[in-house]
């Protein structure tokens, strides 16, 4: 049996609530706004990967500290 490396959850205004989903490399967030999908990722390696896509044009992928770096510096900006 694999090992649990990370596990995932889902929260709604609607009270649904999916919690504790088992992962051992990945897991993946899909939200559908009519045509537009948003993505997140997150890959459990040495150094936790995070891709974030807003349909095909947008895409960032990095790692999760890159992640916090670029939220710090749009927060310093605002």
């Amino acid at each position: 049996m694999s090992e649990i490396r990370m596990t995932g959850e889902i929260r709604t205004d609607y009270d649904c609530e999916v919690i504790g989903m088992p992962a051992e490399r990945w897991g993946e967030a899909v939200f559908k706004i009519g045509e537009e999908e948003i993505v997140l990722e997150v890959s459990a390696e040495k150094d936790v990967i995070v891709a974030i896509m807003a349909g095909d044009d947008a895409v960032w992928k990095g790692t999760l500290k890159g992640l916090k770096a670029l939220l710090q510096s749009a927060i310093k900006k605002a």
